[in-house]
């Protein structure tokens, strides 16, 4: 899906040739993983990860997923096979909460390379604005492993409508530095 900046131009297409140059190429391979217990074990039906993948999408991204993994290790099998596996973007959703089994933070930050914590702040910060204090409970993390953009987002759908507001302006952007794209670069007024 593509969309026009406020300039009427084609914004997907006018990354995406930015990123050519970078080696990403003009889509962006994404991974949306939905972290629960019981989603896992078909206790009940996965509801934030198809709203992830949907958000994706609609973003730019080349979705696979959601992938429904439970909390602990297998997060961070899964976050490492996304990494071999060659995505751009990796975007979990769930397990960033207190409770003891809540460990998609811990697992997440096995894999990084690098933190990137303007993201989570301001994901936390979107939700608390919107309305809803407990944002602030979310331990997610964001950073890059081995180049890709991993995400942690709250498990509601609530929480990955807010965390992908934040996240979608600055997807491309973040995928293109990740691979050594330039900042994009007004032109002068003629």
């Amino acid at each position: 899906m593509t969309g026009q900046d406020p300039a009427g131009h084609d914004a997907a297409a006018a990354a995406g040739a930015g990123q050519e140059a970078a080696g990403v190429g003009a889509v962006i391979r994404a991974l949306a993983i939905t972290v629960s217990n019981r989603a896992a074990a078909g206790i009940y039906e996965d509801r934030s990860g198809p709203v992830l993948a949907r958000l994706l999408a609609e973003a730019g991204c080349a979705v696979d997923g959601p992938l429904v993994v439970p909390d602990g290790a297998a997060v961070e099998v899964a976050l490492r096979d996304a990494v071999a596996g060659g995505y751009h973007v990796v975007v979990t959703t769930g397990g960033t909460g207190l409770t003891p089994g809540d460990l998609t933070p811990e697992m997440t930050g096995r894999v990084l390379d690098r933190e990137i914590p303007g993201i989570a702040e301001a994901i936390r910060a979107a939700g608390i604005a919107a309305g809803v204090p407990a944002a602030m409970l979310s331990r997610g993390l964001a950073g890059l492993a081995d180049g890709v953009l991993v995400v942690n987002l709250a498990g509601s759908t609530g929480g990955v409508r807010d965390g992908m507001a934040v996240l979608a302006p600055v997807l491309r952007h973040a995928v293109d530095q990740a691979h050594g794209g330039d900042h994009p670069r007004a032109e002068a007024a003629g």
